[in-house]
């Protein structure tokens, strides 16, 4: 495990928006290129002598999702596989695209993906309230069927349902030593990627249940396991703004911990983008983290010097 705040160990996490690039490419060898089109920054910070932990969110075609969803003749994937499945197939993309971008630049740098195992509680309240909408969307009549053959609860209009399914809150990252160890070691290790696989312990020993992880709520957990000295969250934006998208958008640059309690309470991120990444921000600086930064990836470097991205602090 690496010591405890390491002041060059970076846990960054990848949003779904930072992995999509522009124009949302379709297909395994579009999304390489728009990768290596838009993972540059990173190079930037591995080169400046960051050791980095990456978290990544699900890839942006989603083609497992149509898979294990849509799939006829067969019983659509478990959750838990289908996790599996995500973190091998878009860490493998990850590792092809930064590959090649660090040997392009001369950076000859160890990548591994480790496929992670995220142990949740088997009595959370959220296996009694799925909520979290996966893959596409149905009929009505479709959906009642879905309900019937397989069980699933829907959520959504009538004409347009998506299944939900748990998502409870991540207690322990199983394969954290083993990433610890690649990153002290001069590995850049990509983990936990779409939240994780969700497991649970039984006398038997670790069984995969079928539910969706918060990947920032993940990130934040693998930062905290690691002893990270920051955590940084990329997404679409150069920096957090309260009132984004309205007339009175404020850009903020720095959040102690109890304003960003406060605002989460008044509700002033997007539960379904901004808002997570707060509340895993606040987490991680609550257990000792240096700070937790919020920022695009072209701002990355920028924002750990100081001079860009929405900083979470003690």
């Amino acid at each position: 495990m690496s010591s405890p705040r390491d002041p060059r160990l970076l846990v960054v996490a990848l949003g779904g928006r930072a992995l999509q690039g522009a124009g949302r490419p379709v297909g395994p060898e579009a999304w390489l290129r728009a990768l290596e089109r838009s993972l540059p920054p990173l190079v930037e910070v591995v080169t400046a002598g960051f050791r980095i932990v990456l978290v990544h969110g699900s890839p942006p075609p989603a083609e497992t999702d149509r898979r294990a969803e849509r799939g006829r003749g067969s019983p659509p994937l478990a959750l838990d596989l289908r996790a599996a499945e995500i973190q091998g197939a878009a860490g493998y993309t990850i590792q092809q695209a930064l590959g090649n971008l660090c040997r392009a630049r001369g950076v000859e740098v160890p990548i591994v993906v480790v496929v992670t195992r995220v142990e949740v509680a088997p009595d959370d309240p959220a296996f009694r309230r799925p909520a979290r909408p996966v893959g596409p969307p149905y009929s009505a009549a479709q959906a009642r069927r879905l309900g019937r053959e397989r069980g699933w609860v829907f959520l959504g209009s009538a004409a347009a349902r998506r299944r939900a399914v748990p998502s409870p809150r991540p207690r322990r990252v199983l394969e954290a030593d083993v990433i610890g160890r690649l990153a002290d070691a001069g590995a850049i290790a990509i983990a936990a990627g779409g939240g994780g696989v969700p497991v649970v312990q039984t006398d038997e020993g670790y069984r995969g249940v079928e539910a969706v992880l918060q990947e920032d709520a993940t990130a934040g957990l693998v930062a905290t396991a690691l002893a990270a000295d920051r955590l940084v969250f990329v997404t679409g934006v150069d920096r957090v703004e309260v009132g984004h998208r309205t007339s009175r958008a404020i850009g903020v640059e720095r959040l102690s911990i109890a304003e960003a309690r406060a605002l989460l309470k008044a509700r002033a991120f997007p539960a379904g983008s901004i808002g997570p990444k707060i509340e895993a921000a606040a987490e991680f600086v609550e257990a000792g983290g240096r700070e937790a930064i919020v920022t695009s990836l072209p701002a990355i470097r920028a924002a750990l010097d100081g001079r860009a991205g929405t900083r979470v602090v003690p």
